[in-house]
């Protein structure tokens, strides 16, 4: 019997991808920006196709289709009704755009046979799902339900800015969409925005800031009325409409209008890189409480028309982890399972899922384990001899352990001796988190860590909390949640008998002083708020990466580690031997470990300024 193989593909905006089905079964899955390390790389998915082609072992000239993540004519509607409907502001942004989807993107067929055309030479079928349905299929149909509610929130697609959808067996019905310029996913960027921090890359930052605001302050409180009196209105049902007075992102390439917004908050743009000051947190706590109560809305809507007590969600808003968690909390589901590549890179999946079970009339499949992601990880790998190779061309010196589990036990005891671990195992991560595979390790309970790890290995905001991976036999020890987060995707609080008495004053104290003030026994994973973004792991899930956590507790008492992506700012996160040893040599973390081979830093030699720019030996 011939084999379906389906090539889903995101491109040409931002976080490009591809993916590779087999018969239903995800058999590879990468983002561009990984091979090209340009951070969200919104460029043809060249290498990522060529990667998921070889590791699939499938010809490209017998693939059973391709299929594009939206549709562009309907995009391309869109953007002639916006500049028309806002006519004559956006006529530079008009004359800048349109020439470039007359020539090359309106044609996508012929774009991506172009393209394609170094993979092979067959005519196969290339598809378009909307944007909207390659989220909804990437949400519900690796999930582990056969049948869900389906919420998809992201910027835009073509019109749709989110949709509830009901998904049963093996089809999808779109049931209520908002449409744009009306988007939760662009109000949160809007702030990311104003706040000082880059649009779809800074929204994390947003997050990881909120709980630095004063809930309480009439500050924060006068900031949620203007913004809700202002800027947005939002419905019973939680669809918004959003005050265009305020934001330029429909005609222009800023996001607000900054005259109208210090005017109504009091409070000028925030310079990237420039002091950050208690309203600048009033004003994240704010937007994060008014998305969360949208989002919460939006979602009791959905379990209202499906009738569903099941709940998959995708797009970018579903990467905020902490709305999530706000939605499990209010019980409006039984369950929630949401795609750990929810933005773009995952409608190249989405896609493949769409065209296998709605284009071919395949049933969805069971998984066999938690579901069908593989625990995300699908992307490269490499053996013990391509590691020693490129450690060889760098000269580097390493010891080399014949038995994972000595090179553990001694990985482990240096991580509790304050070390810090660049850790490279088996197939990297799909989707934005490092979730055990391509991840830094350090010791929760050292109150040094957080700081060092943001400010001398990562080179980024001091704010930023870190989660920690966890042991998920030992979850309830020290969390209020007892619901499994392989993808790191919900946060939980720290159990109130472990959190430290807060000093007198403490709301008054500046941002460092709070960041720092010890509170909890393990401090570098405990956000201000107590909370933590938590990434349970099991001997299944990851049997390395578990094999080291049930060492370190041995050692310590202690069953987590912390866990933060491996990069350094303003690159994505490390995919080859090559790049985890120029990062590892570039910063100050201890150690390296890939496969079975263990790099000490500070015995290095230095590293030769040209061999930093040669091409990956791989």
């Amino acid at each position: 019997m011939t084999r379906i193989s389906i090539l889903g593909i995101s491109a040409f905006y931002h976080d490009s991808a591809a993916v590779i089905l087999v018969d239903g079964e995800i058999i590879a899955a990468a983002q561009e920006e990984r091979f090209t390390r340009i951070k969200h790389d919104s460029g043809f998915p060249e290498n990522a196709i060529r990667y998921v082609l070889d590791e699939s072992d499938i010809d490209f000239n017998d693939l059973s289709a391709i299929v594009f993540y939206d549709k562009p004519l309907l995009k391309f509607e869109r953007l002639l009704e916006t500049y028309h409907a806002f006519a004559p502001v956006g006529l530079r942004s008009f004359l800048v755009a349109i020439p470039i989807w007359i020539k090359e993107k309106l044609f996508m067929k012929r774009l991506l046979y172009r393209h394609l055309k170094q993979f092979g030479t067959a005519k196969i079928p290339v598809l378009f799902p909307e944007h909207h349905l390659s989220h909804a299929a990437s949400a519900y149909f690796p999930s582990p339900f056969g049948e869900a509610a389906i919420l998809t929130i992201d910027g835009v697609g073509e019109w749709a800015t989110t949709t509830i959808c009901a998904g049963k067996s093996n089809s999808l019905k779109i049931l209520k969409e908002l449409h744009f310029p009306h988007s939760v996913g662009l109000l949160y960027s809007a702030f990311t925005y104003y706040l000082g921090f880059r649009v779809n890359s800074g929204e994390y930052k947003l997050m990881g800031l909120a709980p630095y605001g004063n809930a309480d302050s009439e500050q924060t409180n006068q900031f949620r009325i203007k913004i809700m009196t202002e800027m947005v209105d939002v419905k019973p049902d939680g669809s918004i409409l959003l005050n265009m007075e305020y934001f330029d992102f429909a005609t222009q390439i800023t996001m607000t209008n900054d005259r109208k917004w210090k005017s109504l908050l009091g409070l000028s743009r925030r310079e990237p890189e420039s002091e950050i000051t208690q309203a600048h947190m009033d004003l994240a706590l704010a937007i994060q409480q008014i998305t969360e109560m949208i989002v919460i809305d939006l979602a009791r809507t959905a379990r209202t028309i499906t009738g569903c007590r099941n709940l998959v969600m995708a797009g970018g808003v579903a990467l905020n982890c902490v709305t999530n968690s706000k939605i499990a909390e209010a019980g409006i589901f039984e369950n929630i399972w949401i795609q750990p590549a929810a933005g773009d890179a995952g409608g190249a999946l989405g896609a493949a899922f769409a065209a296998y079970h709605i284009y071919f009339g395949k049933e969805k499949i069971k998984p066999i384990s938690f579901d069908a992601m593989k625990y995300s990880l699908l992307g490269p790998q490499y053996s013990n001899p391509e590691i020693g190779r490129v450690l060889t061309r760098y000269d580097a010196l390493f010891n080399y352990f014949e038995c994972f589990s000595e090179l553990s036990l001694n990985v482990s005891q240096k991580i509790a001796d304050g070390k810090i671990i660049g850790w490279f195992q088996g197939r990297m991560e799909f989707g934005p988190r490092a979730l055990g595979n391509r991840s830094i390790l350090a010791d929760p309970r050292n109150p040094e860590i957080q700081k060092k790890l943001n400010l001398k290995i990562k080179f980024r905001e001091g704010f930023r909390p870190f989660a920690p991976s966890v042991l998920q036999e030992d979850l309830t020890e020290y969390f209020s949640s007892s619901t499994p987060s392989p993808y790191m995707l919900f946060v939980s609080g720290l159990k109130k008998e472990l959190r430290a008495q807060e000093p007198i004053g403490y709301c008054d104290f500046n941002l460092y002083d709070r960041l720092y003030h010890i509170r909890s026994g393990i401090p570098a994973i405990t956000h201000i708020d107590y909370s933590s973004r938590i990434q349970t792991v099991t001997k299944i899930s990851n049997p390395r990466f578990w094999k080291l956590i049930s060492d370190f507790k041995k050692i310590t008492g202690c069953g987590m580690v912390v866990n933060t992506s491996f990069n350094i700012r303003g690159e994505p996160i490390v995919c080859t031997p090559q790049d985890a040893y120029l990062d590892f040599m570039g910063s100050d973390m201890d150690y390296l470990v890939m496969g079975n081979y263990l790099l000490e830093r500070t015995i290095q030699k230095p590293l030769p300024k040209a061999k930093r720019n040669q091409v990956n030996p791989d």
